[in-house]
């Protein structure tokens, strides 16, 4: 029999326990149990500490895994009622790490995973509300960069200030839609100067990306350096919890 890799949780469907923290990390286990006492948190699931070890012995995700995060994207997609990246009312999805223990800073959370030029037309149609749209693209494009691209955060920073001086704005709420789009083709375009690669908008390579990303960052030397400081063993891993 298969071991199970992926847990989902939300509501009257939650697999895991609140037990569970060696499996499914503190969050994981923490979403798991908050779900099944029926406090209302927006579903996902959560890929198990055992795929973090494996991950880094290959680095590959399996086909089994990628089957089985498949099956249960789909039930978030029921309990929300949407599709995922659908280009007319788009579901978004969140990834974070969350290791057995707590280990902050290990990785910042990618936000708004599943937009690209075409499903943030729709997320503007829905919300009525093309700034702030736009604005949840901006956040994506940034966050993914930075946090899995590996571009220095510092140079979107310094792309945000340039703009303000250059529109006589002076904080972020202030800009326009037209604006955003200007940050967001600014920060591909960084993005492709200083990795050699684009910015994904494929949803799932941006989820994938996102879930290797929290993976990697078990091993990055902050985390060892950590781990040391703190006697915590370093075969623990970490989950990933992907969250509408």
């Amino acid at each position: 029999m298969a071991v199970k890799q992926v847990y989902f949780f939300g509501k009257d469907q939650t697999e895991g326990r609140g037990d569970q923290k060696s499996l499914l990390g503190g969050k994981g286990a923490n979403l798991a149990e908050m779900a099944s006492i029926g406090i209302p948190v927006p579903p996902g699931f959560t890929i198990t500490t055992e795929c973090c070890i494996d991950y880094l012995k290959t680095p590959e995700i399996s086909d089994d895994l990628k089957n089985e995060v498949s099956t249960i994207i789909t039930k978030v997609e029921e309990v929300m009622g949407k599709k995922y990246a659908d280009k007319n009312d788009p579901l978004l999805l969140s990834c974070r790490s969350g290791a057995k223990v707590s280990m902050p800073g290990m990785m910042d959370t990618v936000l708004n995973i599943g937009l690209n030029d075409e499903t943030v037309v729709g997320l503007a149609q829905q919300s009525g509300n093309e700034e702030f749209a736009y604005d949840c693209y901006r956040r994506l494009v940034q966050m993914y960069c930075d946090v899995v691209m590996g571009v220095e955060g510092s140079k979107f920073e310094d792309a945000i200030d340039e703009l303000k001086l250059e529109v006589g704005v002076k904080i972020d709420s202030e800009f326009s839609a037209d604006h955003l789009k200007s940050l967001i083709a600014t920060f591909k375009a960084i993005t492709k100067e200083d990795t050699g690669s684009d910015f994904p908008t494929d949803p799932m390579e941006q989820l994938w990306g996102s879930v290797e990303a929290v993976f990697r960052s078990w091993d990055t030397p902050r985390a060892i350096t950590y781990r040391e400081m703190n006697r915590f063993a370093h075969d623990m891993g970490t989950a990933v919890n992907v969250q509408a």
